[in-house]
């Protein structure tokens, strides 16, 4: 079974309420109709011909809840109304306060209005430094995970480290095996020296004390990291030895590039990207993406929010 077939079997039945403030874009509605028909979510689609924002009777209370999160930047009760009343905010709002397990934006909102809409209405998931985003990548019975593809460009070490351990424990959500994270450089195990490496190998060591039941290595060589034979010549005793499924990239840059030339020319069948980092599920979509890929990152988002009521 493809990766695209096990995650969407894997979310059926999850049942998630996920709300999409671009309701009236057809790529959105019909990726909705498949979520119903596969039992994936419920959708909530706002919008013309959809759910109206404007006479909804929980517009004041997630205006209110947009005010005390953050009262500086709103000027009264009327404005708390008018940005509560913008789809996406209003959306965010009903993720922070429970109205919906979950939100999936950004068909053609910018990815940095996303994040700053779910930063404002839900925020950081305790012990989280920043938002970052992972893509998952199936390569005939492989599925690996890249961070971050999407959010940092250039990541701390402390970041890299939070990234890796969310990415983590969305893992055994979304594929159902345990994670193996790999740090990745241009150095394996000292191989090479720089600030660059130094990064890389201060972001293993902070993963290891904020995840220390989770098997990791770094720095390491991505061909170290994923291929046996090459571990053991390189690294026999790492506790990964070629068998990553996280990649922690040292860069956008670099996460970015890997996962296209990844999906591109090894015809990887690429799901995401996932918001990883928030309180609770909201994530983004990639400007070109078609109705399947809306709902697989739905059924991931629906996933995360399964997994955080158990």
């Amino acid at each position: 079974m493809r990766f695209r077939d096990e995650l969407r079997a894997r979310a059926a039945g999850a049942g998630a309420r996920i709300v999409f403030p671009e309701g009236s874009e057809p790529r959105i509605c019909l990726a909705a109709a498949t979520l119903v028909r596969l039992g994936i979510a419920e959708p909530i689609l706002l919008g013309p011909g959809g759910h109206d924002v404007a006479t909804d009777p929980r517009l004041s209370a997630i205006g209110e809840h947009l005010r005390q999160r953050h009262p500086e930047r709103v000027r009264d009760g009327v404005h708390a109304l008018d940005l509560a009343s913008d789809p996406l905010r209003f959306a965010a709002g009903l993720v922070a306060l429970g109205e919906a397990d979950g939100c999936v934006a950004g068909a053609g909102i910018p990815t940095a209005d996303v994040l700053r809409a779910a930063l404002w209405a839900i925020g950081l998931a305790p012990g989280h430094a920043s938002v970052s985003a992972a893509m998952y990548l199936g390569i005939g019975d492989r599925v690996l995970t890249y961070v971050d593809v999407a959010v940092v460009p250039s990541p701390t070490p402390e970041q890299l480290a939070h990234a890796a351990r969310a990415a983590a424990v969305d893992r055994r959500a979304l594929v159902g095996d345990e994670p193996i994270v790999a740090f990745l450089s241009f150095s394996t195990r000292g191989s090479a020296v720089g600030v660059e490496v130094e990064r890389m190998r201060e972001a293993a060591e902070r993963f290891r004390i904020i995840a220390p039941g989770i098997a990791s290595d770094g720095e390491l060589q991505v061909d170290a990291a994923l291929v046996p034979a090459v571990a053991a010549r390189k690294c026999p005793d790492s506790p990964v030895a070629g068998r990553a499924n996280v990649l922690v990239f040292p860069s956008l840059d670099a996460a970015n590039i890997g996962y296209k030339l990844t999906e591109r020319l090894a015809g990887a069948t690429a799901a995401g990207p996932l918001l990883q980092g928030l309180a609770r599920p909201m994530s983004d979509l990639s400007r070109g993406a078609d109705p399947d890929d809306i709902v697989d990152v739905a059924a991931m988002v629906a996933l995360q929010a399964n997994a955080r009521r158990h």
